[in-house]
């Protein structure tokens, strides 16, 4: 049974209660490993680390600070098997969606912060002969770092690699339904040889972990990645304490289908938006609108291509959908499926729990559903569910589609798909959204901003915007 150690001031150290969480494993529902229970003490000790660290971390050479992110992307690249098997254990996410999306992005995300600091520039004003500014980026000190639990170890990396580049030392919380490669990290991170105290990691649990963090008088600066009402609550304590805060919280995205589509394409692409990593992901397409001209021809083919979806074991290659991270979070799906039922909902497949027997008897399994007839102002079509679980509605003009569209209280990313140019840029521009992807979907350029806008958040990560916020700016002005 591994026993999970935190990362503090460069050391593998047990929580100071000596208390621990049971870590399930959600394939077959049984502990597999322990998880410090942390509390404001721990935090403490990895602040006075932090805190001790950040003078040399913040002066020390963009280029020293860059071998170091890159000497971690190296091992994670060396480490990726190991890595992408204990992110598989720990989410039920497939073995093969580990390996192919979740480790190569987190080691990408250490390397492009690794050698984006380099190019990293400030900006000069010159007043013609009377004086010139210059704009200093000044690292902010010491930053909090929470992340979720759906795509562990790739938005973990996502917010210690820019804080790190920016010269920032980092107490961090991974989330405790998923921490095995957190933990793995802070292994490389000492044999990366990263100085003590530039990164420590932290385990346990929101309301003791994470709120240390935020409410901690001496912590600038807030990064969280989860949901809205997490974010609403982080944001009650922070704002008051007028910290910098950057806030990835949810979305109830809608994809939208014209009939000029490539059918083909759009409906390959569709089912990956709708189902992957069992629909876990913020940026997923759960609300499906199709043009009313082949929303006959779509429900078909999709709810066929669906049913096809191998369900199973997260390390047998053959599972396309895995296991729900936690048994708490598949009833709260089921309940989702059981109010769309009450909103007047038709499951046209999926809708309840899977059982299998063997090992997988207890594991935590859901089979892909997809619901119609349900009002675009619905509670199922408002409210984020965040599971394998879409709806589909159709629609008759661009205008119909973009109230629809724009109805909820989220706006992270929309998905279109229509081969006319002026319509694709029209409804773009139009969508309440902080990210628009036009006949494709989750195709990142990690130069280019993340994030939304309404109650999917405030600020973006990505490129030199993260920077940006790991940083402040200050003017110096020189009388000539």
């Amino acid at each position: 049974m591994i026993q999970i150690k935190n990362y503090i001031n460069g050391q593998l150290i047990e929580p100071i209660s000596k208390s621990y969480l049971d870590n399930y494993n959600p394939a077959n529902g049984k502990v597999y490993s322990f998880i410090p229970d942390s509390d404001e003490n721990d935090v403490e000790l990895a602040y006075i680390a932090a805190k001790n660290a950040f003078k040399e971390w913040s002066t020390t050479s963009k280029e020293k600070r860059s071998e170091y992110l890159l000497k971690i992307s190296s091992l994670i690249e060396k480490k990726l098997d190991k890595l992408a098997l204990a992110e598989s254990i720990d989410n039920g996410k497939p073995l093969k969606l580990a390996k192919t999306v979740d480790i190569p992005r987190a080691a990408a995300n250490f390397h492009f912060y690794g050698t984006g600091i380099l190019h990293y520039a400030s900006n000069a004003h010159s007043m013609e002969e009377t004086a010139i500014n210059y704009t200093l980026r000044q690292p902010v000190g010491v930053a909090g770092c929470i992340s979720p639990w759906n795509l562990p170890l790739y938005l973990f990396s996502w917010k210690i690699a820019p804080a790190l580049a920016a010269g920032c030392t980092v107490v961090a919380k991974p989330s405790e339904i998923t921490p095995m490669t957190a933990f793995l990290l802070s292994e490389i991170c000492i044999e990366a040889g990263l100085p003590a105290g530039v990164l420590n990691i932290v385990h346990g649990v929101g309301s003791k972990v994470g709120n240390a963090i935020v409410s901690h008088k001496n912590i600038p600066l807030i990064s969280f990645t989860g949901g809205t009402a997490t974010g609403k609550h982080i944001a009650s304590i922070a704002a008051p304490m007028f910290k910098k805060l950057s806030l990835e919280l949810g979305g109830k995205n809608p994809n939208i289908i014209f009939a000029d589509c490539d059918y083909d394409k759009m409906l390959a692409t569709t089912l990956n938006s709708s189902f992957a990593n069992q629909g876990q992901i913020c940026l997923c397409g759960s609300r499906i609108f199709i043009e009313r001209k082949i929303y006959d021809k779509f429900k078909n083919d999709f709810v066929a291509r669906t049913k096809e979806l191998t369900v199973g074991n997260p390390l047998d290659e053959k599972s396309k959908v895995g296991a729900i991270v936690s048994k708490g979070h598949q009833e709260k799906i089921l309940s989702y499926i059981e109010l769309a039922k009450s909103e007047g909902g038709k499951i046209l497949c999926g809708g309840s729990a899977l059982k299998f027997d063997g090992d997988l008897k207890e594991g935590y399994y859901l089979s892909p559903t997809i619901i119609e007839g349900l009002s675009y102002d619905c509670r199922t079509n408002q409210e984020e569910i965040f599971g394998p679980v879409v709806t589909i509605t159709p629609f008759d003009n661009e205008e119909e589609v973009l109230m629809m569209a724009n109805s909820t209280n989220y706006g992270l990313a929309s998905i279109i798909w229509t081969q006319h140019l002026t319509r694709a840029h029209k409804m773009a521009n139009n969508l309440h959204s902080g990210i628009v992807w036009i006949n494709c979907w989750l195709l990142r350029d990690l130069r280019t901003p993340f994030g939304g806008v309404k109650a999917s958040g405030v600020g973006r990560e990505g490129g030199f915007e993260a920077l940006d916020f790991f940083t402040e700016p200050k003017n110096v002005c020189v009388k000539l």
